[in-house]
């Protein structure tokens, strides 16, 4: 066990609500086409992002299961066929680089090399062969990127990372931006596998081996962060188990509980009938029942008060290791709505004169709900080029379903409800109504009042609607004012009108226009 230094965290300049725009940084824009290659026990992927986006945009994304660790514990050597597989994969995905004008791809290799008695003639092979120099990163610097994965989608993540692999299983406790203590284990499914006298005695193995762990790691009743395919599967199982609407993996949470009932409904059931159900590989199912018993024994020993899920580690956690300081501070959610806005709105640049204009509408919302209101303006924009018959759902998918990191599915319910508002008054009827079950009733008539303010707004004058008047909001008389400009006098002809109308119905409110004239 380890403990890192803090990461730095500099003041920042005061740019307003949203910040300076990254792409236009030039230390960010040179981020642009990172690639990096995780060499696994069980996969090799490739990985690019492209980008200034401090939510991780995937230009390139590609799996192998090569299987290179099944079998390492009984023979101390990488699986043959598994080694012929990741050299065959790692040709490839140099060619790839090559093409897509990476000239520094970094290439990552954790457990089944570093433990292989051939892994140094691996190395070898593969430099000989692609010009790729595996970077063999031990168990607790394999633990530190992975939970700086974490911290990229969730900068405010305060709990104990952990990653199971195919041959091994590492924790990292985070909090405040950085990374502490951190510990490995021999628990992944490969290693399991070779456990002699069946279930009692791998059970016996996980309890002994978990209580070191805790010991190092000093963990009970935190969040746990799953990071790894084998919990990923598990947690889509759940979801099904569940009925659960918003299939995204990222940010699911799972509550102690319930997963333990999932884990032994898992156990249960037959391997091939559970595969067909999520469309998962038979040999990442195959991994699945053991996980379940590392993850069962798991919740006994650490007691978490909750488990979630992350989509991202280690290939996100080398990503992070690259950005400058300035750019770790940024909020993901944000930043990914920007760019976007940048890249499909009609006039980039509209969304924060939109919520500036909207702003006093909300004079008490929490910090939380106020970054969802910014990202919503950002956004507003972004789908017009859909059809208008399906562009409300358009939006509302975008929201729900986009690679967002700082964002969870309340908030992508959220998200997604406010900008189906701001394309249609009503929401009856939707095909996307059972996943207005993971919000509130209040919180769905919040999302209608924003997206009605943003359908106002937005149509309200070209570019920046405060050149056309200003809002008002008094919460105790419950009064909606709104100040015309000269020019807003005529531009709040009868379609704004009747779209400030259905801002007011939604938030049964009064009006009041005042006029220059």
């Amino acid at each position: 066990m380890t403990t890192d230094t803090a990461l730095s965290r500099p003041g920042t300049e005061d740019w307003g609500p949203f910040g300076r725009p990254l792409f236009d940084d030039p230390s960010a824009r040179a981020l642009s086409r990172v690639g990096v290659v995780d060499v696994g026990s069980n996969s090799v992927r490739m990985v690019v992002f492209d980008g200034a986006a401090r939510s991780p945009a995937y230009f390139y994304n590609e799996k192998i299961m090569c299987g290179l660790g099944k079998g390492l514990a009984e023979t101390g050597r990488l699986n043959p066929e598994g080694r012929a597989r990741a050299l065959t994969a790692l040709k490839r995905f140099a060619l790839l680089a090559k093409g897509m004008d990476i000239h520094n791809l970094t290439v990552v290799a954790t457990a089944a090399t570093r433990e292989a008695t051939d892994g140094p003639e691996f190395q070898a092979e593969v430099l000989a062969q692609t010009g790729l120099k595996l970077w063999v990163v031990d168990g607790e610097e394999e633990a530190r990127l992975s939970a700086q994965g974490v911290l990229l989608g969730w900068p405010e993540a305060k709990g104990i990372v952990c990653d199971i692999g195919g041959n091994s299983m590492e924790l990292a406790r985070i909090g405040d931006g950085r990374v502490t203590r951190r510990a490995t284990s021999p628990l992944g499914p490969f290693r399991l596998q070779q456990i002699q006298g069946g279930v009692a005695e791998r059970q016996k193995h996980i309890i002994k081996t978990l209580k070191t762990l805790q010991s190092e790691i000093r963990s009970e009743g935190e969040r746990i962060y799953l990071v790894g395919g084998s919990w990923r599967v598990i947690a889509r199982l759940d979801m099904e188990r569940r009925n659960y609407p918003l299939t995204v993996l990222h940010e699911y949470r799972m509550m102690p509980g319930p997963l333990l009932d999932t884990i032994q409904w898992i156990l249960g059931s037959d391997p091939a009938v559970l595969r067909a159900r999520i469309g998962t590989s038979t040999d990442r199912m195959d991994l699945v029942p053991l996980a379940c018993e590392v993850l069962r024994e798991l919740i006994h020993i650490l007691k978490p008060s909750e488990i979630d899920v992350s989509a991202y580690g280690i290939r996100e956690g080398l990503l992070y290791e690259v950005m400058p300081d300035r750019l770790r501070q940024r909020d993901p959610l944000i930043e990914a709505a920007r760019i976007s806005e940048q890249i499909s709105s009609r006039i980039p640049g509209t969304g924060k004169m939109l919520y500036e204009f909207l702003e006093p509408l909300f004079p008490d919302v929490t910090r939380e709900r106020l970054r969802l209101i910014k990202a919503a303006c950002l956004l507003h924009d972004t789908t017009w080029r859909a059809h208008p018959d399906y562009r409300a759902e358009a939006c509302f998918d975008n929201a729900t379903r986009a690679n967002l990191g700082g964002l969870d599915h309340p908030g992508r319910v959220f998200l997604g409800l406010a900008l189906l508002h701001r394309y249609k008054n009503n929401r009856a009827g939707s095909r996307l109504e059972p996943l207005f079950r993971l919000l509130t009733d209040d919180q769905m008539q919040d999302a209608e009042i924003l997206g009605k303010a943003m359908r106002f707004g937005a149509m309200f004058a070209v570019g920046d609607p405060s050149k056309a008047g200003s809002l008002k909001w008094t919460p105790k008389r419950r009064l909606l004012e709104l100040t015309l400009t000269r020019d807003g006098r005529d531009l709040f002809g009868e379609v704004a009108r009747a779209r400030f109308a259905s801002l007011a119905l939604a938030m049964r409110a009064e009006t009041r226009i005042v006029d220059p004239a």
